[in-house]
């Protein structure tokens, strides 16, 4: 049986801890400095072209959580469906994008945003005017490389680094 010294492992860890007391921080500085995400990112909330929606449901019937429920009425003027209310419980979304890869008519974007935590359960949810685009609300290029094109590039916090020395 081999015994080691005690100290050792102290001494090991002290070194680290000190080698890293001088160095230069590479924490960036949240609510104040942002980072670019990626463009393709599956961000926490869906965003609804209502002019390209039809009705159809199949957003609705691929959801593996059942977060989308959309109500139709037929419109015979038409003679198709028009979304009378369409709702995303973002609480349920786990973000996985096959509503989005399955839409026909492209009708549904994942959102660029990440920061939608709420204190009551009820504002999680999203109706009709909720999931459309606006300024806040842009949609990222998942499944559609032409947005992703308009998007600012990812920035690394890497590159944030060598911008402050």
């Amino acid at each position: 049986m081999q015994f080691e010294r005690y100290g050792k492992g102290i001494a090991k860890g002290l070194r680290v801890t000190i080698t890293h007391l001088f160095r230069h921080p590479i924490t960036a500085q949240y609510p104040e400095q942002r980072l670019n995400t990626s463009r393709r990112i599956r961000g926490n909330e869906l965003i609804w072209d209502n002019i390209k929606c039809t009705g159809c449901s199949t957003c609705a019937k691929s959801c593996p959580q059942g977060a989308i429920k959309i109500i139709t009425a037929v419109n015979p003027e038409e003679n198709k469906y028009t979304v009378e209310k369409i709702d995303v419980d973002t609480g349920y979304c786990i973000q996985c994008g096959l509503c989005v890869e399955v839409c026909p008519y492209g009708a549904l974007f994942m959102g660029y945003a990440y920061e939608r935590a709420q204190y009551r359960r009820n504002d999680l949810v999203q109706i009709n005017e909720g999931l459309l685009a606006s300024a806040e609300k842009r949609p990222s290029g998942y499944m559609h490389p032409d947005i992703a094109k308009e998007l600012p590039r990812q920035t690394l916090l890497v590159e944030r680094i060598n911008e402050d020395k």
